[in-house]
């Protein structure tokens, strides 16, 4: 999609026409002008423009600033985890209270989660409704079906991330076109309700194209198999081992992905959008685009001519750098221990592993504007997937063995033996993802999905003393209980 996405620059006016505001994403103070509809009708004449409103939802995901895949995951979730923690150069008081498990109400971080997942979650509805009202002379049926299938995606993509941070949410599925109080002053719907809607978008999504059938254009938009890998996890993160298994076998089978021959290869920018990338942030730096921040955020900041703003920072009690075996290809690739300057040509060590996924060498002392992608899915978190679904249907089987040694040997590490027993090899799979997908916007989800006595459990032998069964969800934000008389507390952080 990197032509296309280069394109979204020129039609930026048009998502911020079509950006409508919930009160969950709260401007100063609302008008009482319920009769104001806040939605321009003149957008979706015909095929392009409805084109051009989709795929400016896409940015959503990594708009510039501290957006959620943009950075925002990194400071507002994953901080609480054993994994990481604020960096030297993160000065906000905020990301510091995650990263101590002292965080409440009202952080900044938790209005940021809250207010642009709802900000997409509206422009997915708006596009739904516009688009499917679109004749047959304005647009064509089969590019209509495929960007309301899109937008359902985008919109479950978000909806699952927000019952995992916050439990029960509003449940919104319709564009917000009026200020009245009936579309303003939302309750929250049960977790399975919010979870009916995921399931039922990502079905529909799954009649998407397959990657293979995009052109250049539009690589990275979200296929069939992004529709059936998002699912799969759903499924996964809802204990269906059954369908997390059935959806992530169609994948491996039907979907046409592989893993690249190196691990280097999913973070090489000549090799964006490849076999393995099911779905990514899509990064471009120096192009009026967007860089990844994560880059810079993680790059050193004391090594003349880098320039980083280590922000973000292993946290080395957890003892993740250790778990890596030696012979391990993917640990060069995830850290770094060191650095020659541009500026003087000397090697300086750094006083402990700093991350390096992102780290772009085309753009040496200009890390924020690196084009490498994020990886919100990619093959080989469908490997294991199908590992964990098929050990907890069955036990450790040849199955089970094949997905998860399959992402070891790409590693260059032992593979699992059949000797393991089903709680050997879940921890076994639950280690391979903490090592496969660091600084991928993993593992907060992986600990919470497990519960609250495992999350602590791990967090409190990370010596991370102050983790408590309530951080396996994030609190409703303040500033939107304060808003919206309708909304409540989750009920583990009343009083809290």
């Amino acid at each position: 999609m990197n032509k296309q996405f280069i394109q979204m620059k020129k039609i930026h006016l048009l998502s911020t026409v079509i950006l409508i505001f919930l009160i969950t994403i709260s401007c100063s103070k609302l008008s009482e002008d319920t009769a104001g509809a806040l939605v321009s009708e003149q957008f979706y004449l015909n095929q392009d423009q409805a084109i051009a409103a989709v795929t400016g939802t896409y940015r959503k995901l990594y708009e510039t600033g501290q957006s959620l895949y943009n950075s925002l995951f990194q400071i507002g979730v994953e901080m609480a985890t054993d994994d990481y923690e604020a960096g030297p150069r993160a000065r906000n008081a905020h990301v510091r209270a995650i990263s101590n498990l002292t965080h409440d109400a009202s952080n900044d971080r938790m209005e940021q989660l809250w207010k642009q997942s709802y900000d997409a979650i509206n422009a997915s509805n708006v596009n739904i409704a516009k688009i499917s009202a679109m004749s047959s002379g304005q647009i064509e049926p089969t590019i209509q079906l495929r960007l309301i299938n899109e937008a359902k995606f985008l919109r479950a993509l978000h909806y699952f991330n927000l019952v995992r941070w916050f439990g029960a949410v509003p449940l919104v599925t319709s564009p917000v076109e009026t200020l009245s109080p009936q579309e303003l002053f939302v309750t929250k719907a049960a977790e399975n309700d919010v979870y009916e809607l995921i399931i039922a978008d990502l079905k529909a999504a799954s009649a998407l194209p397959n990657y293979k059938n995009y052109g250049d254009a539009d690589k990275g938009r979200a296929s069939s198999g992004a529709a059936k890998s998002l699912l799969a996890k759903v499924y996964l993160t809802r204990s269906n081992w059954s369908n997390a298994k059935l959806l992530a076998g169609e994948v491996i089978d039907k979907e046409g992905y592989a893993l690249f021959p190196e691990f280097s290869d999913v973070f090489n920018i000549d090799k964006k959008n490849g076999s393995e990338h099911i779905f990514s942030a899509q990064f471009k730096g120096n192009s009026g685009y967007q860089g990844n921040s994560l880059a810079s955020r993680s790059a050193p900041a004391d090594i003349p001519g880098i320039n980083g703003d280590y922000a973000d920072a292993l946290h080395l009690e957890g003892g993740l750098y250790k778990s890596f075996a030696a012979n391990d290809k993917r640990l060069a690739v995830t850290f770094t221990t060191g650095m020659l300057s541009p500026t003087d040509g000397k090697y300086y060590p750094l006083a402990k592993p700093q991350f390096n996924k992102y780290y772009d060498e085309t753009v040496v002392g200009n890390q924020g504007q690196s084009s490498k992608n994020t990886p919100i899915i990619r093959y080989a978190e469908v490997l294991l997937i199908f590992a964990e679904a098929e050990n907890e249907l069955n036990g450790p089987t040849l199955e089970a063995r094949n997905a998860l040694n399959a992402v070891r040997r790409r590693a260059g590490v032992e593979e699992v033996l059949a000797s393991e027993t089903k709680d050997v090899f879940r921890e076994s799979v639950f280690e391979e993802r903490r090592k496969e997908l660091v600084y991928e916007y993993q593992r907060w989800f992986d600990l919470a999905r497990r519960g609250a006595v495992y999350y602590v459990a791990k967090l409190k032998a990370a010596g991370k003393t102050n983790a408590a069964a309530r951080h396996i969800h994030f609190p409703t934000p303040q500033r939107e209980l304060n808003l919206n008389p309708n909304l409540s507390q989750h009920p583990d952080w009343i009083n809290k």
